[in-house]
């Protein structure tokens, strides 16, 4: 027999029709395995949240074919779902976060499965469950809640998980502590979120699940309230096809007919105007966004951080650069580290460095 797997720390992530899994050794991946899941057998599922028990027995065997040492494993921790609005951190999974997972507070979501999932497998093995910054990650101040309208507030649901993993990277760099800087940070991906980092705290974000702040490939952004009003009550679109011209339909797809940047910049390299527009006006977006932060944290900032998918285009990136780099150094962390964020978190708690938390 091979000889057996040992990590400390399994980390999960549930998506639409996948779920990555990635055991470490501390800071080190030793396993990671991204599971397809077929879409017939979830649709057998009336919630994405009943998917976790299903998803699990996957997972288990995947580790058992792969010779892991589960009996080794300290920690499981699983990407935090739709909860109730919460400050960030590392929280254990207790009764109230599993109840709050299934019955999908804040709406249903795969990601809700992260927490029931790893909560499952700590009980089978013998460890502790953990989530890590989840989306509705709450910091705001309370004039950042006031939207100007008192039947609706502004609520913080952003990409979280990594804005903060990269904040505290970037502080390291920069030999400071996360909780002693400030920083501007840009998740840019199919939904880009641009939040305000004060003291450890995110004191500002657009909510990038509604479509809040600056068009992205995927999303519309703020638009014009007014326009907006008149086109929902037009009798040309339901209420679910207005939905998705805000998230999914809206933003660069809408206007190229793709969400894919590398193909837009195809077609911009071809000399098409309109692609060089929206590729354009969608970096100014963020600029604007930026600016506002700026604002925000009154000029006290440490660094600008660019993050996601849609930071590895230089091209992209140098627009934006253009506009915001009289404001702070500029750094670029590209891609998306949030298997490791998740790890990160666990092992903060496993090696006393931090407390875990508690969900009421």
């Amino acid at each position: 027999m091979n000889k057996p797997i040992v990590g400390n720390v399994l980390a999960i992530n549930p998506g639409s029709t996948t779920t990555k899994i990635s055991l470490y050794n501390d800071t080190v991946e030793i396993l990671t395995k991204n599971i397809n899941h077929k879409i017939e057998e979830l649709a057998r599922f009336n919630k994405a949240s009943d998917q976790d028990l299903y998803r699990m027995e996957i997972i288990v065997r995947i580790l058992r074919e792969k010779n892991v040492a589960l009996n080794k494993i300290k920690a499981v921790v699983g990407r935090g779902g739709l909860l109730k609005p919460i400050e960030g951190g590392t929280y254990l999974v207790n009764d109230e976060m599993v109840a709050d997972l299934k019955k999908g507070v804040l709406g249903d979501h795969p990601s809700n499965c992260g927490g029931l999932i790893a909560y499952a497998i700590s009980k089978a093995v013998g460890c502790e469950s953990f989530i890590v910054d989840p989306v509705v990650v709450d910091e705001l101040e309370p004039e950042a809640r006031i939207s100007g309208m008192p039947l609706i507030k502004r609520k913080s649901i952003f990409h979280a998980l990594n804005q903060k993993a990269v904040a505290r990277e970037i502080a390291a760099k920069l030999n400071k502590s996360y909780f002693d800087s400030n920083f501007i940070v840009a998740h840019l991906g199919g939904g880009i979120t641009v939040g305000a980092h004060k003291k450890g705290k995110v004191i500002d974000v657009n909510n990038g699940l509604d479509g809040d702040g600056p068009f992205s490939p995927e999303r519309s952004g703020s638009v014009p309230i007014g326009d907006l009003i008149k086109a929902c009550f037009s009798g040309e679109y339901t209420p679910n096809e207005m939905k998705k011209l805000v998230k999914g339909h809206g933003g660069m797809v809408a206007y190229l007919g793709t969400h894919d940047l590398r193909i837009v910049e195809e077609h911009i390299t071809e000399g098409n105007q309109k692609a060089k527009l929206i590729y354009e006006a969608m970096a100014y977006q963020v600029s604007k966004e930026i600016g506002a932060m700026a604002a925000v944290l009154k000029g006290d900032i440490d660094a600008i951080i660019f993050t996601g998918g849609v930071a590895k285009s230089k091209n992209f990136l140098q627009l934006i650069i253009d506009r915001v780099k009289f404001i702070a150094p500029i750094h670029v962390v590209s891609g998306e580290q949030e298997m490791l964020a998740l790890a990160l978190g666990a092992l903060r708690v496993l090696n006393k460095e931090e407390k875990s938390k508690l969900y009421k």
